[in-house]
Formats: structure tokens, sequence, C-alpha cells
């Protein structure tokens, strides 16, 4: 596995694994309203925000046998914001390998980040403490997810 920087020209693969994931890997723990809902738009303004935070903030792209397989990104104030990987990868460490990479390049006093039913437990095993967990709205849908944190190592 490598993993690398995020290039503008991954867009379209990362958006599709994000659109794939969710549809699969959290359909345990959402309703199908609340998947399309946190899925979102697939428009114009919508893909154009995307590309924007993706360059702005730390950004890697797990491959394997040159296709995404993972990615995630990060702030700089700590802050995860994505952390998505492909359902047929799975428990392969990718996730784990991604976090790893990012909280190393980001200097942070914390690291936080709003996770899903889903991620929860992963990112406790990371070190992650969840902080609250809350309902956000998505097109007038509620969400249940988790603001957790860690403290930085360093």
């Amino acid at each position: 596995m490598l993993i690398r920087p995020y290039r503008a020209t991954d867009f379209a693969e990362i958006h599709q694994l994000f659109k794939q994931t969710i549809q699969t890997v959290n359909a345990k723990d959402y309703t199908p309203s609340q998947l399309a809902a946190w899925i979102g738009p697939d428009d114009a303004p919508t893909r154009a925000r995307w590309q924007t935070s993706l360059a702005a903030h730390t950004t890697r792209v797990a491959c394997q046998s040159g296709q995404v397989v993972g990615f995630a990104d990060m702030t700089a104030t700590g802050y995860l914001d994505r952390l998505y990987v492909h359902a047929r990868y799975q428990h392969q460490g990718i996730a784990h390998a991604l976090i790893t990479t990012l909280e190393h390049a980001v200097s942070a006093d914390r690291y936080t980040t709003a996770a899903s039913i889903t991620a929860r437990p992963f990112f406790e095993h990371e070190g992650y403490r969840v902080i609250r967990q809350q309902q956000v709205e998505r097109a007038g849908i509620h969400l249940i997810n988790y603001i957790m944190e860690k403290a930085s190592k360093s």
C-alpha cells in the first residue's frame, strides 16, 4: 500500500469511493434516507467545495495496485474532516495508516473529529474519546455522530 498526497486528478475516484463506502459500510447504522442526506448532492457547487477543502487541508490517499482504496483529510488545527476506506478494503489497516500519517503531518495540541456511529469503535481503538453525541441535520434529515478528540503525543 502506498500513502501519498492528494492530487486534483484523484477527485472523481475519491468522491465515488466516498459515496460507495457510505452506501455499503454505513448502511447497518443509518437509514436509506440518512445515507442519501449524508452523501448529499452531486452537483458542480458541491464538487467545487470538496475540491477546495481537499486542496486546503492536509489530504492523503491510500493506493493499492494503482487503485485508490482510501483517503483522509485534516485541517491545520487537527480536525479530521474525512476518513473513508473502500468497502472491499475494510479491516486491513488502511484507516490506521491514513490517520497515523495525518497525525504525524499536522502538528496540533489535540486531534478532533465528528465520527459516525459506524466509525466510533475505530476511533476509540485509535485513542480518541467521545466528548459528546450530537445530531446533525442534512437536507432536513437528522443523523447521529460523535464529537471525539485525542491528545497529541508531542
